[in-house]
């Protein structure tokens, strides 16, 4: 860090069509936030810069999708998404959106300024135009079957199926997504940045960050050693940044080039001195995002940004991979997810298990996990078990032998010297960890200082020595109750709520990382709360409840995909009189011996009680049919069942998922009744 005066950190600008899931978090915006946290920490002038990206197809889409406007739609998703930011303990400096004035103005004047200096190719290509809807389609408006997969349902940028990046004229019998009519093709204009003329540069500029992480310099690689080709600036649309041009009606600038300038532009409303923050060599740029958007941050920003030529350049992008969810793919289409703002009620004040969970679990450099099985172990087994019973056990003995002040340290062992030495090694290892981007290694070097202390606690015993010696159980329990302290620093980056409580019943007032480690934070005689809990017991229940949902979620994706069965053959309505349907009540049942399926029913039809055996045994219990009104044919012929006979069939409509429900009259009618 002494190398660079400042720092500005960025949060990758999420769409604002849908709320935010763990996924999100534990890709970008948790790591930037541990990242913020311990820069400030060690008085460093940082900036925190993210918001939501309003613009782009995803939000026509989802507009399209309610049946509301495109800012109908990112209105109500900028509230969401920023709210449980906020109740999660996200600290951004700003919280933006790009649909600002301001933002609309700064993309616009660095499109004219890209313009002005010559920088855009303008070319006229054919693309694809919906006849029917009278508009050109762009790539998410336009689907057919995949070339790779022969997945039919392909976008015009990517395969969902397969992950393959597309492009429109790739898809096989593409279709709009508007009127499901086939496109044609149309010339239009728009703008290009000659990504190829300026490959020469932008490989400079990768090459000299050999330090950046392995996932990362192996997508942008792939792409230099693939060519990089010219990429629209503009696009033919209504809903965006205008561009700002004459005769340019109905043409927007492309998403991906307004969408990062709104860093900049975020960075304008928080403060007057952003040019500091973007314009001086002297600042460090960090770009936190997923591994999605890559190549967007690392090659066509940077490419802007040198376009331009007022603007410096990020000096690492450490992007993330994805994070799966219960061995899935986490899609927020079937609702597979664990979103936060559903978390945040059903774990109320349990926001920094979470942050716990996804930070020891983070893809930084692979896929990973995350499991509510594991969730809870973290949090039973780490949180509670470790952490917070050493605190719990320090204050306790505190309060019990020593009115709860901190005791006076006397003469230090061998053993209370090594403890404190490596108490003051802890905070720099932790430190130096987050520097390098190596979240899950810094997390785990925080719980060590939670584990140093358990393991000071149960070797030396204070609880039994305290009967026979008070000066020495007060000396044990002023390093123990100095651990603590020191727990308090270092776990803020991570587990801000938790740290804010431990530093509030200790007294310790505001401190900074170099103070972390050292053996005196806490001056003897200092009056100390108990801070309560730290971390409560997570019950299998309420695991079991968050696995039920998400094994509904998938029921219901499986039964949306289920179609209605064909009509059967046309018959005749001479055919259909033969049936005589008729209601009748049940009034008595019984399970029928050695059959799974079948309940004996006996029905009044109105003249005289009938048997008839049904197949619903699976279904309903004998207790819950007795008295209902059903819908039966009463003229179908005796068949001998189970050595019985049944006298008809009863009624029964079948859902989506197989479940049966009676057919009945929407009042009760006299038993007998005829259906006609």
């Amino acid at each position: 860090m002494t190398t660079f005066k400042r720092t500005t950190v960025t949060a990758a600008l999420i769409y604002a069509n849908g709320p935010i899931h763990i996924g999100h978090l534990a890709g970008c915006y948790l790591p930037a936030d541990i990242y913020v946290r311990y820069l400030r920490s060690i008085g460093h002038d940082v900036k925190f810069i993210s918001g939501t990206d309003e613009h782009g197809v995803p939000i026509t889409i989802k507009a399209k999708k309610e049946g509301i406007t495109p800012q109908q739609v990112v209105d109500k998703y900028y509230t969401i998404i920023k709210d449980a930011f906020e109740e999660f303990g996200i600290s951004f400096d700003i919280y933006s959106r790009t649909s600002n004035a301001i933002h609309h103005e700064t993309s616009q004047e660095i499109f004219k300024n890209l313009y002005d200096k010559g920088q855009f190719v303008e070319e006229i290509t054919e693309q694809y135009y919906d006849e029917k809807a009278q508009t050109f389609l762009a790539d998410r408006y336009i689907i057919g079957t995949c070339p790779k997969c022969a997945n039919e349902n392909a976008y015009g940028d990517q395969c969902e199926k397969c992950g393959t990046t597309l492009s429109p004229t790739e898809l096989i019998n593409p279709r709009s997504a508007l009127s499901g009519e086939k496109p044609v093709m149309k010339p239009t204009k728009n703008w290009y940045l000659p990504l190829d003329k300026m490959q020469p540069a932008l490989e400079a500029y990768v090459n000299s960050h050999p330090e950046w992480k392995t996932n990362v310099m192996g997508q942008v690689k792939s792409w230099l050693n693939d060519g990089l080709r010219p990429r629209a600036m503009t696009r033919d649309l209504d809903w965006g940044v205008k561009v700002p041009l004459p005769d340019t009606d109905g043409k927007v600038l492309y998403v991906w080039f307004d969408a990062p300038i709104g860093y900049i532009s975020m960075t304008k409303e928080l403060t007057d001195q952003w040019a500091t923050y973007w314009q001086d060599p002297e600042t460090r740029l960090v770009h936190f995002i997923g591994k999605d958007n890559i190549v967007f941050h690392c090659l066509i920003f940077p490419a802007m940004c040198m376009a331009d030529g007022r603007f410096i350049l990020a000096d690492n992008v450490p992007a993330n991979e994805f994070m799966n969810l219960e061995g899935d793919k986490i899609s927020t289409s079937r609702n597979w997810a664990v979103w936060l703002h559903e978390y945040l009620r059903a774990f109320e004040g349990q926001q920094d298990v979470l942050r716990y969970a996804l930070a020891a679990a983070a893809p930084e450099s692979k896929d990973s996990d995350f499991t509510w099985g594991d969730f809870q172990t973290r949090n039973n087994s780490e949180l509670v078990g470790i952490l917070g019973n050493f605190v719990n056990r320090a204050v306790v003995l505190t309060q019990k032998n020593f009115d709860a002040q901190v005791p006076a340290r006397g003469e230090l062992s061998d053993f209370d010297q090594q403890t404190l030495t490596t108490l003051a090694e802890l905070p720099s290892k932790i430190g130096d960890a987050i520097a390098q981007y190596k979240f899950r290694e810094a997390l785990a070097l925080m719980m060590d200082v939670a584990r140093l202390g358990n393991k000071y606690l149960a070797d030396t015993e204070p609880w039994k020595v305290v009967k026979t010696d008070l000066e020495r159980t007060g000396t044990i329990l002023n390093i123990g109750l100095q651990i603590a302290a020191t727990l308090a620093i270092v776990s803020e980056p991570f587990m801000p709520f938790t740290a804010q409580k431990l530093a509030k019943a200790l007294k310790l007032g505001q401190r900074t990382w170099a103070e972390a480690g050292q053996a005196d934070l806490l001056a003897t005689g200092t009056s100390i709360e108990t801070p309560g809990l730290l971390f409560s017991k997570i019950e299998d229940a309420t695991i079991q409840a968050q696995i039920q949902k998400l094994q509904d979620a998938k029921k219901m994706n499986e039964l949306a995909g289920k179609e209605v069965q064909a009509i059967k053959d046309t018959t005749q309505y001479d055919d259909f009189a033969k049936m005589d349907i008729r209601i009748g009540t049940i009034e008595a049942a019984e399970k029928v011996a050695k059959s799974k399926k079948l309940l004996k029913l006996t029905v009044n039809d109105g003249i005289k009680q009938r048997t008839i055996l049904s197949g619903i045994a699976e279904h309903f219990t004998a207790e819950e049919v007795v008295g209902k009104q059903v819908t039966f044919l009463a003229n179908l012929a005796p068949r001998p069942m189970m050595g019985m006979v049944s006298e008809g069939m009863i009624l029964m409509a079948e859902d989506k998922d197989g479940s049966l429900a009676f057919v009945q009259p929407s009042k009760e009618v006299w038993n007998g009744a005829t259906v006609a």
